[in-house]
C-alpha cells in the first residue's frame, strides 16, 4: 500500500507541521489505517526524537517542535479514531514539589507517558504536600510523580511521602521522582519506589511497571 507514514516520521522529528499534516490527510484519503498512521509515523517520530534527547543529541526545542507537529497532526486524526478502545496502562498524577516553578521537565514527562497510554493529571509547579494529597484523595491514581530542579525543593520530597503517610495512602502509590540534583541514592533515602534520570526512561519504567 502506498503511503507517507516514513515522510511523516521524518518531516515530524524536523517540525514541519504544515507538510506532517497534509500527508496525514493524504494517507486518511487513501485509506490507510488510521491507527498505522499513528503508531508507526506520529508515535515512532517522538520516540526517535525523545530517545535523542536522552542521549543528548537533540535539544528541548527539537523535542517541543515535534510534540507541536504531533498535536497538529492528532487533531486531524482523532475522529478517525473514534471508537477505538485505548485503556489507559495507569493514571498518574504529576507535580513540581513546593518551592520550585519549573515545568519544562515535567511537561516532557507527561508527553511522554500520554503517548504510553498513560493518563496523567498535571496539579502544576510549586505544589504543597496538602495539594499531592488532596489529588491522590481526588483521582486516586496509581503514580505519583514529584519532580525539582533545584536543590533546595528536593528535600520536600519527603515532606511530601510524609504527608501521604500521615494521610494513609502510601500503601496506594508507587512514588517516583526525578529531577537534575536528584539521585538513585537520594531516592533511595527517602523510600520513593522509582527514580529516573529523564522522560524517557520514566514512561519506559512505568510502562513496564504497569503492563
Amino acid at each position: 500500500m502506498n503511503n507517507h507514514i516514513q515522510d511523516i516520521r521524518e518531516l515530524m522529528a524536523r517540525g514541519k507541521l504544515a507538510d506532517v499534516n497534509k500527508f496525514v490527510k493524504q494517507d486518511l484519503e487513501n485509506n490507510v489505517d488510521p491507527k498505522m498512521i499513528l503508531q508507526d509515523g506520529l508515535l515512532a517520530s517522538m520516540d526517535d526524537v525523545a530517545k535523542k534527547w536522552a542521549e543528548g543529541k537533540a535539544f528541548i526545542p527539537e523535542v517541543l517542535i515535534a510534540a507541536r507537529c504531533m498535536n497538529s497532526a492528532m487533531d486531524i486524526l482523532e475522529p478517525y479514531l473514534v471508537g477505538e478502545t485505548k485503556e489507559s496502562r495507569c493514571k498518574v498524577v504529576f507535580g513540581t514539589v513546593k518551592g520550585d516553578l519549573h515545568d519544562i521537565g515535567k511537561n516532557l514527562c507527561i508527553l511522554m507517558m500520554k503517548y504510553k497510554s498513560m493518563e496523567v493529571i498535571d496539579i502544576g509547579v510549586d505544589v504543597s504536600a496538602d495539594a499531592f494529597v488532596q489529588a491522590i484523595q481526588e483521582h486516586n491514581p496509581d503514580v505519583v510523580c514529584m519532580s525539582s530542579l533545584l536543590t533546595t525543593s528536593m528535600p520536600y520530597f519527603e515532606t511530601v511521602i510524609e504527608a501521604i503517610k500521615k494521610a494513609g495512602l502510601r500503601n496506594q502509590v508507587k512514588i517516583a521522582v526525578g529531577g537534575a540534583p536528584v539521585t538513585q541514592e537520594y531516592a533511595d533515602k527517602i523510600g520513593a519506589d522509582l527514580y529516573t534520570e529523564d522522560a524517557v526512561s520514566l514512561a519506559n519504567a512505568l510502562e513496564k511497571m504497569f503492563g
